[in-house]
């Protein structure tokens, strides 16, 4: 069985602000085909842990005109452009994620973050590429939000046996998220 092996540079056949759909020439065997996917820059999400407690955030998000318990997060670069001139290995993307982690943890939580510990990517598949970066944050000060517009989030600590629950009854919509702070809740 021959694997697709990329014959070719990548081409971005549709850009708009936060996605893309690119084509990958790809080779199989002798056959030529062509791979199309969909991708966006990287996004973070931090696990603040403090006295087996978690910080989470009640969300307002609009896509599910509905709140959301999440992890304070964000996304890595502010553009497109940026994420596709960033070499894209994880260990180059990993170091952008930890700037990006410092950045929103000010932003969404008010919280100055100092010694992450980067713990999972999640990589979301072959034909949507969205990795998430998870940083467990045990080492933090107080700071000042900065929320961006439009966002109303709630910043919450939940025990960690809250924050299980929230996982297992779907308050917390965001699947890959949840499987993260599971695993790492079963570890402590």
């Amino acid at each position: 069985m021959n694997k697709p092996v990329q014959d070719g540079d990548v081409e971005i056949v549709y850009q708009g602000k936060i996605v893309e759909v690119v084509k990958t020439p790809m080779k199989i065997g002798e056959k030529k085909v062509s791979f199309e996917s969909a991708r966006r820059a990287p996004g973070v999400r931090l696990l603040f842990v403090r006295d087996r407690k978690i910080l989470m955030s009640r969300e307002y998000r609009s896509e599910i005109q509905d709140y959301d318990y999440r992890l304070p997060g964000g996304k890595v670069f502010d553009t497109l452009e940026e994420y596709n001139a960033a070499p894209q290995d994880d260990a180059s993307m990993a170091k952008h994620a930890e700037a990006a982690a410092i950045k929103e943890a000010i932003e969404e939580v008010g919280l100055v973050a100092k010694n992450l510990q980067l713990i999972h990517i999640s990589h979301s598949g072959a034909t949507v590429v969205w990795n998430l970066f998870y940083f467990v944050i045990e080492d933090f000060e107080e700071g000042e939000r900065e929320l961006e517009d439009g966002e109303v989030i709630e910043p919450e600590w939940k025990t960690f046996e809250e924050a299980e629950k929230l996982c297992l009854d779907g308050s917390v919509k965001e699947d890959r998220s949840a499987a993260v702070l599971l695993r790492f809740l079963a570890t402590q």
